[in-house]
């Protein structure tokens, strides 16, 4: 029988390169659109990407699915949200009801949703939520790890086998837990050796004094532990959450079935660069939706290289942005497969010459 430490090495080196082919096929015909050149800017960037995700130069996105993991974080004893914890298992199931934002939009524009336990401290049986608990809630990271490395890798796998196994042509990956923006931070200080006021925002909203505890908290998780920042795992394992290690999964189990992944907020943006950190192939397979207000979400997208497509002022979480995401990238979608050329167009288009060879 295999570790899970294995199963996880076999899961990052089956995630492929993107189809440089196939996005070199995609460029070209981006490129005799009846329009003037780059005219249509990150759509064509973006049905570029997915061609190289896919293989294929004309796509369509059909079956969008958002994926919600949900735990509970035993920092929140030291005081760093101002919600009780029992708010986790209530929007845990109202996320199954289409009665929280991020369901409320999914269930509008159609899409599908799985909402995921793996460490929320309530039992949730009888429920719609997937039962994935790994126990029920991380332990205080201000004091000590918030998991075994055994652990974090179980839940890394365990959203990875979630996103390999659901039918969807795109995924949303969007979390639930009561604290989780502290131990976002916490991952993202350690992840790109930062200070951690550059990256600690409020969260669901704290006063100045509760603020300034949770930034010291993170410091003193930070100097407790010392997580390696060369080792995503162990960052996850001492500072994480099951929540974020699990999107983590997520992202890479997404990219290794070939299928693009759309980042949320802040905590799934952390996700997402503990996945890259694992598997730098997952780069080209993610895309954000919507430019989170954390302090830290700007610092991950310049690191990753990656530019949000919608300014919202958004800071809900949940996936909330994924579903409005999945709109661009089907009119990304739309304009490869449906807009004519110019030859169909019956336009000569000999006048954008000294433009495509960059010269008057």
């Amino acid at each position: 029988m295999i570790s899970t430490e294995q199963k996880l090495n076999e899961l990052i080196a089956s995630v492929p390169e993107p189809d440089k082919k196939a996005m070199e096929l995609a460029r070209k015909r981006q490129s005799i659109l009846a329009k003037p050149p780059g005219s249509l800017g990150k759509l064509e960037e973006l049905s570029i990407q997915l061609a190289g995700i896919t293989g294929r130069t004309k796509n369509s996105l059909e079956k969008k699915h958002l994926l919600v993991f949900a735990a509970d974080n035993g920092v929140v004893a030291e005081g760093v949200s101002i919600s009780p914890q029992y708010v986790t298992a209530s929007q845990t199931v109202n996320l199954t009801r289409a009665k929280t934002g991020a369901s409320v939009l999914a269930k509008h524009f159609g899409c599908g949703i799985t909402v995921c336990d793996v460490g929320v401290n309530a039992d949730l049986e009888g429920t719609p939520v997937l039962n994935r608990k790994l126990a029920p809630e991380t332990y205080n990271i201000a004091v000590g790890p918030a998991m075994s490395r055994e652990l974090a890798v179980k839940a890394i796998i365990i959203g990875a086998e979630l996103a390999m196994s659901t039918d969807a042509d795109v995924f949303g990956v969007g979390e639930m837990g009561i604290g989780n923006t502290t131990t976002a931070s916490a991952v993202t200080a350690s992840l790109l050796h930062t200070d951690v006021q550059s990256v600690t925002g409020r969260g669901g909203g704290l006063t100045d004094k509760s603020f300034i505890k949770k930034i010291d908290v993170i410091e003193q998780a930070l100097s407790v532990n010392k997580p390696d920042s060369h080792d995503p795992v162990d960052v996850l394992a001492k500072v994480g959450g099951f929540d974020i290690a699990a999107m983590c999964g997520a992202f890479i189990g997404s990219s290794a079935a070939g299928k693009p992944a759309v980042i949320d907020g802040f905590i799934s943006a952390a996700a997402a660069l503990c996945a890259v950190r694992l598997c730098p192939r997952v780069r080209s397979y993610i895309i954000p939706s919507h430019a989170s207000c954390e302090r830290g979400y700007s610092l991950i997208m310049d690191e990753l290289g990656l530019e949000p497509m919608l300014l919202l002022d958004m800071r809900l979480g949940e996936g909330s942005g994924c579903p409005l995401a999945f709109q661009i990238l089907e009119a990304a979608c739309a304009i490869m497969s449906d807009m004519a050329t110019f030859d169909e167009a019956g336009i000569d288009d000999c006048y954008l010459k000294p433009l495509r060879e960059g010269s008057c």
